[in-house]
């Protein structure tokens, strides 16, 4: 008997407890989103404060470190030697320094091919192309420049170098709203060159013969390897719009976009290649007897900022230029008295590598290849 009560009992107890506890789950359930939600709210506006937080921490310490190194850079002078000879303080004025070794010199070793393609490589009628010239490098200029600048077709290549020079060039261009800028030719290949001589050749045969047929020929289509399209630094430039065939009516170099570029692409490191007299310019002196070309081109070379600058400042060809350098083998070019560019030429010979001497003050350089045996290196402050 008081067995089958105790059992009786337990059924009640375990049902209670049952009961219970699905209550107290119930509970939870219908509880937790109203304590958890909010919960997490709070955690991740919490975060979402924080992070916004260090990012403008982060701003402010980025700006206080711009402050900071615009502050030093306008405060840092370049100490010029005092044994150097006095410079203008207005205006242009450059100094020859070929008595004045670099200052706190350094020097790296390169090799030709690393300084083949940087600017200054000279090929015209009497300097050929090197054999070992690497155009491994030259590229598609709307591929490479992404269509930033026109080209008569995709294969229209130079080296990078140049492509980016014209590119900052037809940009500033466009800004005073001069457009419709288009590359009409660049780097021709050794053969491509051979082709074209073989061609102007034959057809002048019928006239000519000898020695007489091949200067003929070389009157209009360089010698293979002579040409500046060889170089893959030069280009040609001409008007043109898809819409508007208008636009190329004019002689290119009578538009306000020849004219701008003929006067300011000296700027982004780039000459015209092939002055004569009152062409491009009005005020252009002849070149022709230096440069061995008398066929009007708007053929542009890229030879880097410094030496651009100088050869305009100079009017110099780019045969001048370096027979300038041969016989003042270091100089410095001054803006109102801020020392802006120093060129030093050393000669190499046709050696495969070398020492290039430089000089720890300036803030960047560039060196490059002259093909007349030497190394012009530019340095920028």
């Amino acid at each position: 008997m008081s067995r089958k009560r105790k059992k009786s009992r337990a059924v009640p107890v375990v049902a209670v407890l049952t009961f219970l506890v699905v209550a107290l789950c119930v509970a939870c359930f219908l509880i937790n989103p109203l304590v958890i939600e909010p919960q997490r709210k709070a955690i991740a506006e919490a975060n979402e404060a924080a992070k916004a937080e260090v990012e403008q921490k982060n701003r402010e310490i980025m700006a206080e470190y711009q402050a900071t190194l615009a502050e030093l850079e306008s405060k840092q002078t370049v100490q010029i030697n005092t044994a150097w000879p006095e410079h203008a303080s207005d205006g242009w004025d450059i100094l020859d320094l070929s008595s004045f070794p670099l200052e706190n010199p350094t020097a790296e070793t390169k090799t030709r091919a690393e300084l083949m393609a940087n600017g200054m490589l000279l090929i015209n009628e009497w300097h050929s192309r090197p054999d070992d010239f690497d155009d491994s490098g030259v590229v598609s200029v709307t591929r490479y420049l992404e269509k930033a600048v026109q080209a008569s077709d995709a294969n229209v290549s130079m080296f990078p170098v140049a492509a980016r020079a014209l590119k900052e060039a037809v940009d500033a261009a466009a800004a005073q709203n001069l457009t419709h800028y288009m590359v009409d030719e660049a780097y021709r290949s050794w053969d491509t060159q051979n082709t074209l001589f073989q061609n102007r050749l034959t057809k002048l045969s019928t006239k000519y013969s000898g020695d007489e047929l091949i200067a003929a020929t070389k009157k209009e289509v360089n010698y293979p390897g002579t040409s500046e399209y060889n170089s893959g630094l030069a280009f040609r430039l001409r008007l043109y719009d898809r819409n508007d065939p208008e636009v190329a009516s004019p002689k290119y170099s009578t538009t306000e976009q020849g004219k701008w570029m003929n006067e300011n692409c000296w700027k982004y490191g780039i000459v015209f290649r092939f002055p004569q007299a009152n062409w491009p310019l009005d005020n252009t002196m002849d070149k022709s007897f230096k440069t061995g070309v008398s066929l009007k081109m708007n053929l542009y070379r890229y030879v880097g900022k410094g030496n651009a600058a100088i050869m305009h400042y100079k009017d110099f060809c780019m045969e001048e230029y370096i027979e300038y350098l041969e016989e003042h083998p270091h100089i410095a070019l001054f803006e109102d008295g801020t020392l802006k560019y120093e060129i030093y030429r050393q000669y190499v010979g046709d050696a495969a590598s070398f020492n290039v001497q430089l000089t720890r003050n300036a803030r960047s350089h560039e060196s490059s290849l002259d093909n007349m045996g030497g190394i012009i290196t530019v340095f920028e402050y």
